[in-house]
């Protein structure tokens, strides 16, 4: 006996930065995962068999990635889809679950909608101006808050952001996605360097500039102390520029596959991962980042943000910030490197504090609890 598919939604198919939504789905028990949205990028690999999209790479392909954003019209999709016999739709990202409402209302089913970050703390100016397709979230919002039978918050945050935004609180609750805590443990064998890891998008959200100021005070005490910042974006010519100019030993890194991330993690001595609030809303939801590092006994330093204080416990697992302090980023680097007692604290508590709330195996079983209650006989009237 086959187990039931379930549709995972997302625009775009699939950034190599949304490495969480591939390992959530391939880790689901009892359900199979097809992939679908509106266009493949060149990102993660998904397997061709469970993958289709509206826009298949023709200009036709366009006009229909078109229709089926704008207006939500694109049959030969939807038929497709039906063949599987898909029990839900789950999209990721708020405006990714306008884009699929038309799908689940044509094919009779649930929708399951995960808000992970800037999806819910987005002005509505910003989306205005934005895409097609937030445009388009802006004008199916009430339908999507009347219609979805369960929105997933990645944290309490995400949680109290959409009930201030009038979503029903009943269809609302906290789901952390997790990590497979049996591929993220750290070697003991391999001995950590003076190394204080960055990973992120180079952003403003996440604070690098905070951090590259940091640097230059922790350095001037602690002048073996390397910054090491992996990650690509629009700020990385500013962000040289001034590291550059304040800094002794740094190195940017660029793009960097999971698995070298996991490495540099084994041999960091801190991850700091400063995330602010910018002026257009734009925040986290809970940096996967933070579980990962966690994870393989590397202590964090960040910022009192978003969801960030619901995986590090300030003083048990981590050190936080007020955001955008770098004075206070600084201090808390120097008090970790030059305490390891402390340090060995942390590393062994952030640990145990992600294999018992943030194991994705565990997130998983109780993600299938929440299909099943939606999938199973009965529940399929609209």
């Amino acid at each position: 006996m086959t187990n039931p598919s379930v549709l995972i939604f997302t625009g775009r198919l699939l950034p190599t930065s949304e490495t969480f939504i591939k390992a959530q789905a391939e880790g689901l028990v009892g359900f199979t995962p097809y992939y679908v949205g509106a266009r493949l990028i060149n990102g993660l690999p998904l397997p061709a068999e469970r993958t289709m999209v509206v826009n298949q790479g023709s200009p036709l392909g366009k006009l229909r990635e078109y229709g089926f954003k704008r207006l939500g019209i694109a049959p030969g999709f939807y038929r497709r889809l039906s063949q599987v016999n898909p029990q839900l739709v789950h999209a990721h990202f708020g405006v990714c679950g306008a884009l699929a409402l038309p799908l689940a209302n044509a094919l009779k089913i649930p929708l399951v909608v995960t808000y992970h970050g800037f999806d819910a703390s987005m002005t509505d100016d910003y989306a205005r101006k934005d895409s097609l397709s937030t445009r388009t979230y802006l004008r199916r919002r009430v339908a999507l808050k009347q219609n979805a039978h369960q929105f997933l918050a990645v944290s309490e945050f995400i949680k109290a952001n959409l009930i201030k935004q009038g979503f029903p609180p009943e269809k609302v609750c906290v789901h952390y996605i997790g990590i497979d805590t049996n591929r993220f443990q750290p070697q003991p064998s391999v001995t950590r360097q003076k190394k204080i890891l960055f990973v992120g998008r180079l952003v403003e959200k996440k604070g690098c500039e905070y951090l590259i100021r940091a640097m230059a005070e922790v350095q001037a005490v602690e002048p073996e102390a390397e910054l090491v910042i992996v990650g690509e974006g629009p700020l990385r010519p500013t962000l040289e520029t001034l590291a550059k100019a304040t800094l002794k030993r740094f190195v940017f890194m660029g793009l960097q596959t999971s698995d070298q991330v996991k490495q540099l993690m084994n041999k960091a001595t801190l991850l700091v991962t400063p995330s602010v609030t910018t002026a257009d809303g734009d925040a986290e939801g809970l940096p996967m980042v933070i579980l990962e590092a966690q994870a393989m006994g590397l202590p964090v330093v960040s910022s009192y943000h978003a969801g960030i204080p619901e995986a590090v416990v300030p003083n048990e697992t981590g050190l936080l910030t007020a955001e955008r302090d770098w004075q206070a980023i600084a201090k808390a680097i120097v008090q970790l490197l030059q305490d390891p007692h402390r340090w060995q604290a942390f590393s062994h508590n952030g640990q145990q504090q992600v294999s018992k709330h943030f194991n994705l195996s565990e997130q998983n079983k109780q993600l299938g609890q929440i299909y099943q209650s939606l999938a199973k006989p009965g529940s399929l009237a609209r």
